[in-house]
C-alpha cells in the first residue's frame, strides 16, 4: 500500500483518462491534490468545478468506502465498491452523469490497486 492511496489512485486514473479528456488532466489532478492540503475532509467528496477535482473527490470517497468495506470483508469486490461510490455520489449530487460513472470505475480500480488488493 502506498503512503497516500488517494493520490496514487487519482494520478493513475488521470493517466487512464488523459486520452479521452486531454493532457491537461494530469495537471488538474495535481492541482486538486495540492488544494486538498494535508487535511482530508471526507464530507467534501464532490467538486464539479473540474475533472481533476472530480477524480480526487471520487478517490477520497472511494477510499473512505473501501476502508469501511474492508472491515467486513478482506477484499471488497470492485463492482460492489463502484456501486457504493455511485450511490453516495448521487445522494450528494443529483447531476451525476454517465461520465462520472466512467471516472468512478477507473478510480475504484486504482483505489484497489493502491491498497494492494487483487479484488
Amino acid at each position: 500500500m502506498t503512503d497516500d492511496p488517494i493520490a496514487a489512485a487519482a494520478h493513475a486514473a488521470a493517466g487512464h483518462l488523459m486520452a479521452q479528456y486531454g493532457p491537461g488532466l494530469a495537471a488538474e489532478v495535481e492541482s486538486a491534490l495540492h488544494a486538498r492540503g494535508s487535511e482530508h475532509r471526507p464530507e467534501q467528496y464532490f467538486d464539479p468545478v473540474s475533472l481533476g477535482s472530480l477524480i480526487v473527490s471520487i478517490a477520497s470517497l472511494a477510499w473512505t468506502i473501501y476502508i469501511s468495506m474492508k472491515k467486513k470483508t478482506p477484499n471488497p469486490a470492485p463492482d460492489v465498491l463502484a456501486r457504493a461510490v455511485r450511490v453516495e455520489l448521487r445522494t450528494r449530487d443529483n447531476n451525476a452523469t454517465e461520465s462520472h460513472d466512467q471516472v468512478t470505475d477507473v478510480v475504484v480500480t486504482e483505489i484497489i490497486r493502491a491498497a494492494g488488493d487483487s479484488g
